[in-house]
């Protein structure tokens, strides 16, 4: 039997009725935040380049797909099986260029044709809707949020244009720190503005169609 599979066997029996209390108690929503935790914990070592922890932390962030998957199985929802073919079936179908007979030289083109099955993928199901920002997420962390759903505003691009890395990470540590000092939430107050700003871009591109 595979490591993966003791894995699995272990979660089933810590959620038996005779098993853990705690992990008994749980539920999709009340493991949201340890799983968020768990990728943080995971991109500090990252950050550290710290390998024999990244091997631990990665352990801790598959628990948690490990446990999602164990209790969708006991609603009758999906299994971890259904979880590893529907993701093993989309890097097939998204890289033509390996499995197929499709073309990319580099990695711009892999991007390219993985966006191009992905949007065929969606049509296929219906989904053709079209957005000015990339659909993200509603707890993606604020800076992510802000800087990956912004697809294209001139204006922000320019005013990082004299920007480097450690600049940027004092920038952003002494607004943190100073929105501590005030008692005010950055995350939250990124968060807002970011929504803010797509909501009143979208509504003028909008209404001037």
């Amino acid at each position: 039997m595979s490591a993966i599979d003791d894995l699995r066997q272990t979660m089933a029996r810590l959620r038996a009725p005779d098993g853990c209390p705690w992990d008994r108690e749980q539920t999709h929503q009340t493991l949201a935040r340890c799983l968020i935790d768990e990728c943080s914990e995971l991109l500090d070592t990252i950050d550290r380049q710290d390998i024999p922890h990244m091997r631990e932390e990665l352990g801790d962030v598959l628990i948690q797909v490990v446990f999602h998957a164990q209790l969708a199985a006991e609603r009758g929802d999906f299994d971890f099986d259904d979880v590893a073919r529907e993701i093993n079936e989309k890097l097939i179908r998204r890289h033509p260029h390996v499995f197929g007979d499709g073309q990319a030289e580099n990695s711009a083109k892999v991007i390219e044709l993985w966006e191009k099955v992905k949007a065929g993928e969606k049509a296929a199901l219906g989904r053709t809707e079209t957005h000015l920002f990339k659909p993200l997420p509603p707890r993606l962390p604020a800076l992510m949020f802000a800087a990956d759903g912004i697809v294209d505003l001139d204006r922000v691009r320019d005013l990082g244009a004299s920007l480097d890395a450690p600049a940027l990470g004092r920038m952003l540590f002494e607004l943190a720190a100073a929105a501590r000092a005030k008692g005010l939430d950055p995350e939250g107050a990124l968060r807002q503005e970011a929504g803010r700003v797509m909501r009143e871009v979208e509504a003028r591109v909008q209404s001037s169609t």
